[in-house]
């Protein structure tokens, strides 16, 4: 344990400066919390709860914790309900519906994102739902029995995903478990919090404020229609996840032994440990090891970091969808710890790249890098590779001259630069069908186009080679980026959190 005193005056004068400008009139805004095991040190607000009836946020201020929610979940799933699951059993054998490689997932798998199972949000996406379709669990559930593949055999990588969380609510409930109930029982009475699980984003909830987006006219309200599930569904304040936290670093109530349960080290297939644990991720900072979690819903961002071994923390929650959670809380805990702020990198040149023969590939950009259309900032790490600070996304790259190496996901991978061609373009125009989802796309001149009507989203292609065509599309506040990845008269579409959709070439069809 460091010596150096917590300096709680520099990391709320920081919190402060971070959240300055959401305090001009009519913006969004947030709350930060920087507390020890037994006391909320300071409280920094910025910004309104409510654009419409001019509320400003405070640490009271009930918002949708999105995907910080799980690490409660897997607590509760593994604490409050009488042994029901273990971490060994298969998917398969709690819900038997599952077909194929999902129901060899184990519940562990499930949870620490090794399972390989593909998101359903990012799924129907590519199939042409837009986030706002509304849909309900039943449905959602049918959906995914209909699936047969992962996205990579289970364990053997690591990419975050929510649908082992909904599968692993799903087996709780055959079992006569709610998460509210949970919630309610073992969390919100104890701690006299409100705390509430929604299944819906249309549910009523006491005090829960609108998510904004910032569009071409303005802020603008914003709504998921995917039905929620234990990967996201948690609604509260910032003092109220505060109160939680306080629980866990202080080992005591509802919180005691849960950091040291989901922070244990978790093993892939091949031997790998990875940090991500079961909802809860490790975070390095100088001489500390941090545990936290993210969490982003359509106009929500959240995000807190826990040091257990000096029993303080930070953390933010916003309605805002421009909110960069992860980088405003760990500049906070910098301030708090005394540890220095990482440095980026910016080793890897600007650029496009892709393996040979695959439909894998990444973008840098100003120390920047998306893999599979999934962003992580870059920092410099004392062997001279660029590396990732997630814990669901580890990437630990290197410029050789003429490829980019290293790992991502625990799996090594070589990436070359792409050079610029058109002619895989013309040669996939046309209709493309998936027959089992009844749904298609046409691809015309550099643009693809999936769905109807007006509901109907338009995508810009730019080819990435060797059969394969990137494409990027808007959905709501979402930037799409995904790959289609041809070979012959079948597509793949592969994206970051899933890459099991196969589409046919329409033949029949005038191209």
């Amino acid at each position: 344990m460091s010596d150096t005193p917590l300096n709680w005056r520099a990391a709320q004068a920081a919190a402060a400066q971070l959240l300055a400008g959401w305090q001009t009139a009519g913006q969004p805004g947030g709350a930060i919390t920087l507390f020890d095991k037994d006391i909320t040190q300071a409280v920094v607000c910025a910004g309104l709860a409510d654009l419409a009836r001019r509320e400003p946020f405070t640490a009271d201020t009930v918002v949708r914790y999105a995907s910080i929610t799980k690490h409660i979940f897997a607590a509760l799933a593994l604490n409050a309900t009488d042994n029901a699951l273990q971490l060994n059993d298969r998917l398969g054998s709690l819900l038997p519906e599952l077909q194929g490689q999902l129901a060899e997932v184990t519940v562990g798998q499930a949870l620490d994102m090794t399972s390989g199972l593909p998101d359903i949000r990012q799924t129907l996406g590519l199939l042409g739902v837009s986030v706002n379709t509304v849909s309900e669990a039943q449905p959602v559930m049918e959906f995914i029995h209909g699936l047969t593949r992962l996205n990579y055999p289970a364990g053997s990588e690591i990419t975050y995903t929510n649908t082992g969380y909904r599968l692993v609510e799903a087996a709780l409930k055959t079992k006569g478990y709610t998460f509210d109930d949970l919630v309610q029982q073992h969390l919100a009475r104890p701690l006299d919090v409100q705390l509430q699980a929604p299944e819906s984003w249309f549910d009523v909830v006491p005090g829960l404020v609108p998510g904004y987006w910032h569009t071409a006219n303005g802020w603008q309200q914003t709504s998921a229609g995917l039905h929620l599930s234990a990967s996201g569904s948690l609604t509260g304040s910032a003092n109220g996840l505060t109160r939680w936290l306080q629980c866990l670093l202080a080992n005591r109530g509802p919180g005691k032994g849960v950091l040291t349960q989901l922070s244990a080290p978790r093993l892939l297939s091949h031997g790998q440990i990875s940090h991500y644990g079961l909802g809860l991720a490790q975070t390095p900072l100088g001489s500390q090891t941090l545990l936290g979690h993210g969490g982003s819903h359509a106009g929500y961002k959240t995000y807190f970091l826990l040091a257990p071994d000096r029993q303080a923390g930070a953390l933010l929650v916003a309605n805002r969808e421009d909110c960069d959670s992860f980088a405003i809380i760990l500049q906070v805990m910098t301030k708090l710890l005394s540890e220095p702020l990482p440095q980026r990198s910016t080793a890897i040149p600007d650029g496009i790249y892709a393996t040979r023969a695959e439909p894998y590939w990444l973008e840098v950009k100003g120390g920047n890098v998306a893999y599979l259309g999934s962003n992580e900032p870059l920092f410099q790490s004392e062997d001279g590779y660029a590396v990732s600070l997630s814990a669901h996304q580890p990437m630990r790259l290197k410029w050789t001259g003429e490829a980019v190496e290293g790992e991502v996901g625990h799996v090594a991978r070589r990436f070359l630069p792409v050079a610029s061609e058109t002619l895989c373009l013309k040669q996939v125009q046309g209709h493309w069908y998936h027959p089992q989802y009844r749904t298609a796309f046409e691809i015309c001149g550099n643009q693809i186009h999936i769905g109807v009507g007006p509901a109907v989203q338009t995508g810009t292609l730019s080819s990435l080679g060797d059969g394969r065509i990137l494409v990027e599309s808007n959905d709501g506040p979402n930037l799409n980026r995904f790959c289609l990845y041809f070979r012959g008269y079948q597509v793949d579409l592969i994206a970051s959190r899933s890459r099991v959709l196969t589409f046919k070439k329409n033949i029949s069809a005038r191209a």
